[in-house]
């Protein structure tokens, strides 16, 4: 069998197993797979093509990293409303109390609540921003 049949096999494995991770990073060694057979289609030799392979991919991690599909969101679990479906909620504060603080009834259940928001605290609706513990932190809608 040529090598570079080889070298697509591999490649086209490898996007198949991406598809089913979805990080991209299976993706830039299936591209190094695929330059590795251009390699071989060009006539080089095995340790040619491996090094092609290989300095392909490592340019392709390079790129996926600095690009924004690379870099890890480093944002707190207590206000990303993928992990808390409350984040971005509104509720109705009927009064404040001392501080900016409340206590209020939502989804069932008595919760305090602190306002975020710098100024004097008005009754109303508010819209939730964060949650830490059982505490929900408002700010004006």
């Amino acid at each position: 069998m040529a090598p570079y049949y080889i070298w697509f096999a591999l490649a086209a494995v490898l996007v198949i197993a991406e598809l089913g991770l979805g990080t991209f990073y299976l993706l830039m060694v299936a591209l190094g797979a695929a330059a590795g057979g251009l390699g071989a289609l060009a006539g080089l030799g095995a340790a040619a093509q491996t090094l092609l392979a290989a300095l392909v991919a490592l340019a392709g991690f390079v790129a996926l990293r600095r690009s924004r599909y690379g870099r890890v969101r480093r944002e707190a679990a207590e206000r990303d409303p993928n992990v808390n479906p409350d984040i971005g909620q509104e509720l109705e504060v009927p009064a404040w109390g001392d501080a900016g603080r409340a206590r209020v009834r939502y989804r069932g259940t008595d919760w305090d609540v602190e306002l975020q928001a710098a100024g004097p605290a008005a009754p109303g609706r508010f819209r939730i921003v964060a949650v830490r513990g059982n505490t929900l932190f408002v700010s004006p809608r």
